[in-house]
């Protein structure tokens, strides 16, 4: 491959890992403080927004993910320089995928039909789910960012 088509590759997998980490952090130290600052003690209504925000974006993030393991591959196949960091990189990302189908399909239908007195809890489990997430992928991409630098 050219060297043009590698730098592509790379923009479009940085752009992407930039996308989600940045998602992420927007959604936890911005959306979720400002829903729980808006509504108070209005648990219902603060869920049905959650959910509005939240629905449909599912496959959007499984499309990412793909996406992400799919140029991250291929920037392997081309240089694999310092291998084991991207093993790493990847493994975190395996994590952090297996908490947002967790998330997804268990987390979140156990919101929608939980009592007023369950929400507290589930919601503060979604919290550390949510940091949990964005430190695994935040670490992976550090990591990939300090393998082009070794």
């Amino acid at each position: 491959m050219t060297t043009a088509t590698t730098a592509v590759l790379a923009i479009i997998h940085v752009g992407l890992a930039a996308a989600w980490v940045g998602g992420m952090a927007y959604s936890l130290f911005v959306v979720q403080p400002k829903l729980k600052k808006y509504f108070g003690k209005d648990q219902e209504g603060r869920e049905m927004l959650t959910a509005v925000i939240a629905s449909g974006n599912r496959w959007k993030v499984i499309g990412l993910i793909g996406a992400i393991t799919l140029t991250g591959g291929a920037l392997l196949a081309i240089n694999h320089e310092h291998w084991w960091i991207h093993a790493v990189k990847g493994f975190l990302l395996l994590i952090a995928t297996a908490i947002f189908w967790y998330v997804s399909w268990r987390h979140w239908p156990q919101r929608v039909f939980a009592t007023a007195a369950e929400l507290p809890k589930l919601q503060a489990r979604l919290i550390t789910l949510a940091t949990t997430m964005l430190g695994l992928a935040g670490t992976a991409f550090a990591l990939g960012v300090l393998a082009e630098h070794l």
